[in-house]
């Protein structure tokens, strides 16, 4: 369990090599009002980052970086490519973000809007009007530089919020409305250097699989389809995520993780031996969708589109339900461990 801890400067450890000249200023923004700021593709290289004091500014961070902290920030607008360990925001309010990492925490912050890609549970502490969606965003160097953090694109926790420290009859976060728009809270950079980075805020087009997450569910019918892995693993995810939400059925969550033969049998259950063999190739990528037909839908696009590779989709509702808790029961605890 997190405990409360007093709060400490941020020290900045920047990693260089040898005959290699680093000015820690490339790796912080701070005291700045009113600007427009950043840091173009393969400019921070998985360095930690620090921003700190700003007023009013746009700051986009369009590479992976190690950690970044964010402390006393007010009305800014703030774009962080992967980040490899924490997002850790303190003493801030009134901030509109897009982030991406393994860990994120807020202590002693106000009224934020986070699109927010997160692999662990996100966590809140002596937090209040907090506001959450999913990550979505492109630039053609994204895909890599989240392969450079560790992150998967299907490890994606936005809306499983933990409060740390809750008051009784409030509630110190919400949802962003299903529709909102990333660009509407961080418009794309004005300043004639990041403008450079071929940005587009499509939800279709977004590295990062759009979730429902916690939301309530449009209908009480759910499927699972798990891809395992080979060459085509990702694309295929994909393509079967597109190919559903064309025909009107919701990305619930998604998940790349390990299985072993225990959990395979749990889960596939009679059509556990079919698919044993193929956990040793490596991880496997699983996908929840939901709306009335998902089952009989999902199971039509498998066999047209994907008639060659091994897939396992739910054969009924009544199963898909057990499926999909029994699944997402073995993958959260490991993702915990």
């Amino acid at each position: 369990m997190l405990e409360c801890s007093p709060r400490v400067p941020y020290k900045l450890a920047i990693t260089s090599h040898p005959g290699e000249k680093i000015d820690p200023k490339d790796y912080m923004f701070s005291g700045l009002k009113d600007e427009t700021v950043g840091r173009l593709p393969g400019k921070v290289a998985g360095q930690q980052f620090v921003i700190q004091d700003c007023e009013n500014c746009s700051i986009y961070i369009f590479d992976h970086s190690a950690t970044i902290t964010i402390d006393d920030c007010t009305n800014c607008r703030i774009f962080l490519g992967p980040v490899k360990g924490s997002v850790f925001f303190r003493d801030c309010k009134d901030c509109k973000c897009v982030v991406a990492c393994q860990q994120f925490r807020t202590r002693d912050c106000r009224k934020m809007d986070v699109f927010l890609c997160c692999a662990t549970q996100p966590i809140i502490e002596s937090s209040s009007g907090m506001k959450f969606g999913c990550f979505q965003y492109y630039y053609p160097e994204l895909a890599l530089q989240l392969k450079d953090a560790g992150l998967s694109i299907f490890n994606n926790t936005w809306s499983n919020i933990h409060d740390f420290t809750p008051i009784s009859g409030e509630n110190n976060w919400s949802l962003l409305p299903v529709d909102a728009l990333v660009q509407d809270y961080v418009p794309l950079p004005t300043a004639e250097e990041l403008k450079a980075v071929r940005i587009s805020t499509d939800a279709n087009r977004s590295i990062i699989p759009i979730t429902q997450g916690r939301r309530q569910k449009h209908s009480e019918e759910s499927c699972l389809a798990v891809f395992f892995a080979g060459d085509y693993t990702t694309a295929n995810a994909r393509k079967l995520i597109d190919e559903m939400a064309g025909k009107g059925f919701w990305l619930v969550q998604t998940k790349e993780v390990s299985m072993k033969v225990d959990d395979a049998q749990r889960v596939f259950q009679q059509r556990a031996s079919e698919f044993i063999p193929l956990l040793e190739k490596g991880p496997v990528v699983a996908l929840e969708f939901s709306g009335d037909g998902s089952v009989a839908t999902c199971q039509d696009i498998v066999v047209t589109v994907f008639s060659g590779a091994k897939v396992f989709v739910s054969e009924d509702k009544a199963s898909a339900s057990r499926e999909v808790d029994s699944f997402y029961n073995f993958a959260d605890m490991q993702m915990e461990m």
